[in-house]
């Protein structure tokens, strides 16, 4: 239903030249602005409503704009009380002030409806959903399987081992301090890499020796190389 919302968003934008709008505009930017690959979000910003993950919002006008529409239009949510004291809020109020200005009004773009034909589909959804995560490999818990039982390798049970999820939790404030100093990427972002290794060093049920001084500096140098082909790609994933 948030995608749903999202799209309707698009939908109204499109049917009613929303974007042609001097005050759409003032608000949410140009939506000509030539959309980029990847985009560097700022996780702390208030200027933009958070609705789908990785702040999507930012990523161009257009989505700004549909983000803002689906908090719109999310029942039950008390969007000012939300973003009281965020400079999203204007763009809430203005979206509420449009919509309820189109009301009862018919689309000024209603181009012909068109029936889409399925015939010439020869994907099955499983493969096209397999090339998919691939793709967007970061994006799922087993990314890092392979990585995270070479790095926490100890057997379970043994003298002097602990469980990976808690050394990690232990020392997340010193890794993400030397991941940050020398990669210049913000510590937030780090942090939710970090959290994402844990939660997953958990379910696999990796181990770790609770003394072993050499760990400290592989998981860092590891957690560093994701972030800084984040940097240069706009992804954690590292390709070949």
């Amino acid at each position: 239903m948030k995608l749903m919302r999202h799209e309707a968003g698009h939908a109204y934008s499109y049917a009613y030249r929303l974007q042609h709008k001097k005050k759409w505009q003032q608000h949410f930017g140009l939506a000509s602005t030539e959309a980029g690959d990847t985009y560097r979000p700022r996780p702390y910003s208030r200027s933009y409503v958070i609705h789908l993950d990785d702040w999507y919002a930012q990523s161009h006008p257009d989505e700004d704009w549909a983000e803002t529409f689906a908090v719109w239009l999310t029942p039950g949510l008390d969007w000012r009380t939300r973003y009281g004291d965020w400079k999203a809020l204007q763009k809430l109020e203005y979206t509420d002030e449009l919509m309820r200005s189109l009301a009862g009004k018919p689309p000024v773009h209603n181009p012909p409806f068109k029936v889409a034909e399925y015939h010439f589909l020869n994907l099955k959804l499983k493969t096209y959903y397999a090339r998919k995560r691939k793709a967007y490999a970061d994006s799922f818990p087993d990314f890092y399987d392979k990585d995270l039982r070479s790095l926490f390798a100890a057997p379970a049970g043994g003298e002097g081992v602990e469980k990976a999820s808690l050394w990690l939790q232990r020392r997340r404030r010193s890794i993400v301090k030397a991941v940050s100093l020398w990669s210049s990427e913000h510590k937030f972002r780090i942090d939710q890499l970090l959290k994402k290794i844990t939660a997953r060093c958990e379910a696999l049920g990796l181990h770790v020796p609770a003394n072993d001084p050499n760990l400290d500096l592989q998981v860092a140098t590891y957690v560093t190389s994701l972030t800084m082909n984040y940097l240069f790609t706009g992804r954690f994933k590292r390709t070949k």
